[in-house]
């Protein structure tokens, strides 16, 4: 597992808020691992780190960023209008709008959107 901490600069660049652990986890077996501040997404902090995850819209509307929160708590920043309630409870997340509250760990990666979204191409 690797653990991506930045610089002492960007660690401290929130005023000293607090920056929660994030997991990242792929079906396939690989695991990084991320710092977010409060006021930062996952897919901020990912991105910041140079960890790629899929997505398009960042404002909660499109899905493609669909994560499924294993540990942890999180809160979206806004109302989630690509995930219907069920799914919600069931533990899925839009990662650009998702914001840790807590260390967590997160199941990421394009197989989580396509637990979602049938293929009508298969």
């Amino acid at each position: 597992m690797a653990e991506r901490d930045g610089t002492a600069a960007e660690r401290d660049a929130d005023g000293g808020r607090d920056r929660h652990r994030v997991e990242l986890r792929w079906r396939g077996g690989g695991t990084e691992t991320v710092r977010a501040a409060d006021a930062e997404s996952v897919l901020e902090a990912a991105e910041r780190e140079g960890i790629g995850l899929p997505f398009g819209c960042r404002t909660g509307a499109c899905a493609t960023c669909t994560g499924r929160l294993l540990s942890g708590e999180i809160e979206h920043e806004r109302e989630s209008r690509a995930l219907k309630a069920d799914s919600l409870a069931d533990g899925y997340v839009l990662l650009c709008i998702a914001r840790p509250k807590t260390d967590c760990r997160i199941e990421v990666g394009t197989d989580v959107h396509s637990d979602l979204v049938t293929n009508p191409w298969k």
